[in-house]
């Protein structure tokens, strides 16, 4: 079991209180970073909980429920306070995985919503947020379909996800919102220019996912562990070709500076993050519970600002090879336009 003194802040001025980083789930379903383990993964949700991080991230589509009905197994037995559960909603899928586009109607998020509270196995969810815009669905109607579910106590707060300046402007116009879940890492840094500037005014917290660039930023990419056919990051841009060595780099430049210091490349990207501010809220995606104690030594490493600028100087984000989605699917981001 992982033991640690985790600092706790609030999500946004109107959000839940967090631990200072959370446990994201989706890799625990189905095989899109390779095969999973039910019982590791239960285990390391049991040891983010324990170790201080109540906040636990998971989406209705993740495993076409699987990942719920894990999520919801895992918390069963803890008192329900002591989780604070951040739910997406949106995302269609089909048979065989298909993709089937997004639907934020407010109908459908509470259709979505009522399977999601019985797979988890609760009678609330504490924030809820669709996973992408709906480009059919104006986000107030949205966002206002989510403050009726919480007027009626199904949700507690409401949370957006990769959205641009201009919607999270017109989403808390409606009601208050808790955070904004999105990438953001040493090697992803677009939100910087408009969209942090526009959370901190308005008083919105971030999740950040994608810390460690889907394992680029660990020892495992760089060891040159072989993707499988079914992992999503065989077919994403930056783990593709020349950009993948281009990339491996950067993440070889990163490795020596964290040898400096006597931590993982992981740790270091970690620790970056959490230095960008105590608004935002790392949320990193540990299947296993060796995983989740590196990120917890993340929390205690002790970097100087020039420590920190030799980290941010040894991946330059200029010098990313690849966009972090593929081209479809950067077409759908609100936050990309």
């Amino acid at each position: 079991m992982t033991t640690s003194n985790i600092t706790t802040v609030r999500l946004g001025n109107t959000g839940p209180t967090v631990g200072r980083v959370g446990l994201g789930t989706m890799g625990m379903s189905g095989d899109i970073y390779g095969a999973s383990d039910d019982a590791e993964s239960i285990a390391t949700i049991h040891d983010a909980l324990d170790s201080g991080a109540n906040l636990i991230d998971t989406g209705d589509f993740y495993g076409a429920g699987h990942n719920e009905q894990l999520v919801g197994k895992a918390i069963a037995d803890r008192p329900r306070e002591d989780v604070a559960l951040s739910v997406k909603f949106g995302a269609l899928r089909g048979p065989g995985g298909t993709w089937g586009g997004v639907d934020n109607r407010p109908a459908a998020l509470r259709n979505f919503l009522i399977y999601s509270l019985q797979r988890l196995g609760v009678d609330y969810v504490d924030i809820y947020r669709p996973a992408r815009l709906d480009p059919s669905v104006p986000i107030e109607d949205t966002v206002g379909a989510i403050a009726d579910l919480v007027e009626a106590g199904y949700v507690r707060h409401i949370g957006l996800s990769e959205v641009g300046a201009d919607t999270i402007r017109r989403a808390a116009a409606v009601a208050p919102i808790a955070d904004l879940q999105i990438e953001y890492s040493l090697i992803s840094r677009g939100i910087e220019a408009e969209i942090l500037p526009v959370t901190r005014e308005l008083g919105i917290g971030i999740t950040a996912y994608g810390v460690l660039s889907r394992g680029l930023l660990s020892e495992s990419v760089r060891a040159g562990t072989p993707l499988g056919g079914n992992d999503y990051r065989a077919h994403t841009p930056r783990f593709q070709g020349e950009n993948l060595v281009r990339n491996l780099e950067l993440v070889e430049a990163l490795a020596k500076v964290a040898a400096q210091h006597d931590i993982s490349v992981a740790q270091s990207a970690i620790a970056w993050v959490l230095s960008r501010g105590t608004d935002i809220v790392p949320i990193i995606g540990a299947r296993r519970r060796d995983r989740w104690a590196e990120t917890v030594g993340a929390l205690d490493i002790g970097l100087t600002e020039g420590d920190l600028a030799a980290i941010e100087a040894a991946v330059p984000a200029e010098r990313v090879a690849g966009t972090r989605y593929a081209e479809a699917q950067m077409a759908m981001l609100d936050s990309e336009r």
